[in-house]
């Protein structure tokens, strides 16, 4: 009896030996391409859900030259001027198709950037740029005195304009002609265009408040640009 049992034991493990490697066989051969199959399903959603969730990019300044469009009679100077984007992205001022402050110029900065020009013969006598959140104002005070008659200036934001702009310093920009100077806010986006003494008094401004509900780049706005045709001085 105890070798009938032990032969049908064998049989029975001829059977199922066969059948468990080739269970193994077909498992390894569908199972394990599924699951990476699986897996990399997960990666991509993890992947598509990252990008989903990336904040709003900043804008690339492809063109560090001037790209100007406005034609204007011989008795003009033309311009264009952008605002700087967050704290990443700098402005730029330009004056007949030339770039006279900029990143590229190495004459930008955070706060106000300022461009004067000769009124009469279009000549750029100084441009400076003035950090109104770390440093103080008389610097900026003493560059605003300094700017003579018949001048053209040009002032354009970065980052944040206003944080120590005293009354005395607001008084100077609103002679220029600023009707917004006064209410500049906390990394408020603002360009302008004015003027010193009988030199042209243009409505060259753009304004843009900080609003958090409104903010293109999170924490500050959109930027700002503004171009136009400046009369000469000619008196």
């Amino acid at each position: 009896m105890p070798r009938q049992k032990a032969r049908r034991l064998l049989k029975i493990l001829m059977v199922l030996v066969p059948a468990v490697v080739v269970s193994t066989l077909i498992l390894q051969q569908y199972n394990y391409p599924f699951i990476s199959e699986m897996r990399r399903a997960l990666y991509v959603d993890v992947d598509v859900d990252k990008s989903s969730q990336t904040a709003k990019k900043l804008p690339k300044d492809k063109d560090e030259g001037c790209v100007m469009d406005t034609h204007c009679p011989d008795d003009h100077f033309s311009f264009y001027m952008r605002s700087g984007a967050a704290n990443v992205v700098g402005p730029k001022i330009c004056i007949q198709h030339k770039m006279v402050l900029g990143m590229i110029q190495n004459n930008a900065g955070e706060g106000l950037n300022i461009v004067i020009m000769n009124g009469k013969t279009g000549n750029i006598t100084k441009t400076g740029h003035y950090n109104m959140y770390n440093n103080e104002v008389e610097p900026l005070i003493k560059f605003l005195k300094s700017i003579e008659d018949g001048s053209v200036v040009l002032i354009a934001s970065w980052d944040e304009p206003s944080s120590n702009l005293n009354d005395e310093a607001k008084k100077l920009i609103a002679d220029l002609g600023s009707s917004v100077v006064n209410s500049l806010g906390f990394r408020d986006n603002w360009l302008f265009v004015g003027g010193k003494g009988a030199t042209v008094k243009s409505n060259f401004e753009k304004h843009l408040k900080n609003d958090p509900n409104l903010n293109k780049y999170e924490h500050w706005p959109e930027l700002l640009e503004l171009k136009g045709c400046i009369p000469k001085y000619m008196n």
